[in-house]
């Protein structure tokens, strides 16, 4: 105890100190909200395989079968409600020190959390887009009827996330690219950090002389190189770490 209370503490030192504060998260912080990671022993990925359901080759072969898991996926995530992981980041944007959140999950939950500058890497499942036009829709609650037709031209829609094999969208990219550069302290949170480019933030972090805070409840490529490697779960390092700060922005 006495080991993980110092850690926070030197995470809570970074934190407060840090000129430009940025976080990665990855699907590891959803998970205790009840959203299944896509590795792990329940993964989504156990149960179906991805190069079935989330490519563009599979989209084209079977627009129903991908809507309906997409539909299945949005349903879960629907009932999911963000945790203090979410909520404590939300936190820190409030107070002025976390300028930046880069998630690679598509869940919508820091968002729903109150964060507002977020880079979402890996888009948004409550977003569709038009195949044909363009045309972007957003949803409060999981579609009735799938496959989804574009309101505009009747053509098919298709979630608006980044399927394997193509490229994340250049915005996005260069947006979270130019935060790690500027980053002086960076919070690696839930990531299992095996999907580029995500995985290559934190090493530009530390190569810039920055910092890094990892919270994660296994080891990854970054641990051994981490400034802060707290192992714990997400929400409760996060809420340990953001009492210590409610304390010093309060006095």
């Amino acid at each position: 105890m006495e080991e993980k209370n110092s850690l926070i503490k030197r995470a809570v030192e970074l934190i407060i100190n840090a000129k430009y504060l940025t976080a990665l998260t990855g699907a590891g912080i959803s998970a205790e909200s009840g959203i299944p990671t896509f590795r792990g022993k329940n993964g989504l990925w156990k149960r179906f395989r991805a190069e079935e359901l989330a490519t563009p080759e599979a989209f084209l072969k079977n627009p129903k079968l991908v809507w309906e898991w997409y539909k299945w996926r949005m349903e879960i995530i629907h009932k999911a409600k963000p945790n203090d992981a979410h909520l404590c980041l939300a936190k820190l944007e409030e107070f002025g020190l976390l300028k930046m959140l880069i998630t690679q999950n598509v869940d919508g939950l820091h968002i729903k959390a109150g964060s507002s500058n977020v880079i979402e890497l890996h888009g948004n499942i409550w977003r569709a887009r038009c195949t044909h036009c363009g045309f972007h829709i957003a949803f409060n609650n999981p579609p009735n009827n799938v496959p989804v037709t574009c309101p505009e031209c009747g053509k098919l829609m298709r979630p608006d996330v980044v399927w394997f094999g193509e490229p994340i969208p250049r915005d996005a990219l260069d947006r979270a690219f130019e935060c790690a550069f500027k980053s002086d302290v960076m919070l690696v949170i839930g990531t299992s950090l095996l999907v580029q480019p995500a995985a290559s933030l934190p090493f530009i972090v530390l190569r810039n002389n920055g910092k890094v805070i990892e919270i994660n409840t296994s080891n990854t490529i970054l641990t051994r190189k981490a400034t802060v490697f707290i192992n714990q779960k997400a929400t409760e390092a996060m809420k340990m770490i953001c009492e210590e700060i409610n304390k010093i922005m309060s006095q």
